[in-house]
């Protein structure tokens, strides 16, 4: 599925077993279109805020067995009777993207997971929905890789962010390592930046080994999946390493080199 924006979860990619990738690019579409909503041009956030409470009417209506009053909404209505997916998941990712519109700061480390599990967990939640492994040991290992990766996509984005008044960094941890907003306004690396990322960086490591062997209890393709997702995080927070956490001049991107590193640690796995 072809898509116009950076992303580390798994989007219906050829590893995907033909029968998901229907309802995987439903999800994804929904989840796209609803974070756009509350993230691009130049609506005011009274706006945005009434566009997300209009998919949430469209998701109740869903639940309660009706059609949905806009065309967009069939394909995912149909997804959601055919597979029974919980549509409380889809609820808590509109949840997050509705905080986004008017959050931008974040107290501690505890108060960001908790935006995570609203915004990224629920990704993970649905793919294991789909192929009948949702027990809790397993949405334990999922959220954790999750959040991982939706904290990767924090730190590799940080100077992005700021431009739409955000900061993921915790508040506490920015004043522990004594760095300034006006810092990341200027993108100015120090040895102090450089011990924050790392900081971050371990930390986010650490959550994503903490889920890793969820890919040996996932089937087939859709195991292999998720060894690219979580080898694609950790690729990323190598790179944010290897800069020092300089960021504003070296965003990590992935290119050709790296998904052949990626492949082969997968295969390890």
């Amino acid at each position: 599925m072809p898509v116009d924006h950076y992303e580390n979860f798994p989007v219906a990619s050829l590893l995907l077993p033909r029968r998901l990738r229907r309802p995987v690019e439903a999800i994804y579409r929904f989840a796209r279109a609803a974070d756009d909503l509350a993230d691009e041009g130049d609506a005011s956030d009274a706006v945005r805020l009434r566009g997300l409470a209009g998919y949430r009417e469209e998701l109740d209506a869903i639940e309660r067995g009706e059609p949905p009053a806009g065309q967009d909404f069939a394909e995912l209505a149909t997804i959601i009777r055919e597979w029974h997916l919980p549509v409380q998941l889809l609820r808590d990712l509109l949840d997050a993207f509705a905080q986004d519109v008017v959050k931008k700061r974040y107290a501690d480390y505890p108060e960001l997971l908790d935006y995570c599990r609203r915004s990224a967990n629920p990704v993970g939640r649905l793919l294991l929905h789909l192929v009948g492994q949702d027990n809790e040991a397993n949405l334990h290992r999922s959220d954790c890789i999750c959040s991982a990766l939706q904290l990767v996509n924090f730190w590799q984005d940080i100077a992005i962010d700021w431009q739409k008044q955000r900061i993921y960094l915790p508040l506490g941890d920015l004043e522990r390592f004594g760095i300034a907003e006006s810092d990341i306004a200027g993108g100015r690396w120090s040895e102090a930046w450089a011990a924050l990322l790392d900081f971050q960086v371990e930390r986010t490591r650490r959550l994503m080994g903490e889920g890793a062997s969820l890919v040996q209890q996932l089937p087939g393709r859709m195991g292999w999946e998720i060894r690219v997702t979580v080898q694609g995080g950790l690729r990323i927070l190598e790179k944010i390493q290897r800069v020092r956490g300089n960021v504003f001049r070296h965003r990590p991107v992935l290119g050709a080199g790296d998904w052949l590193c990626i492949g082969g640690r997968a295969l390890a796995m």
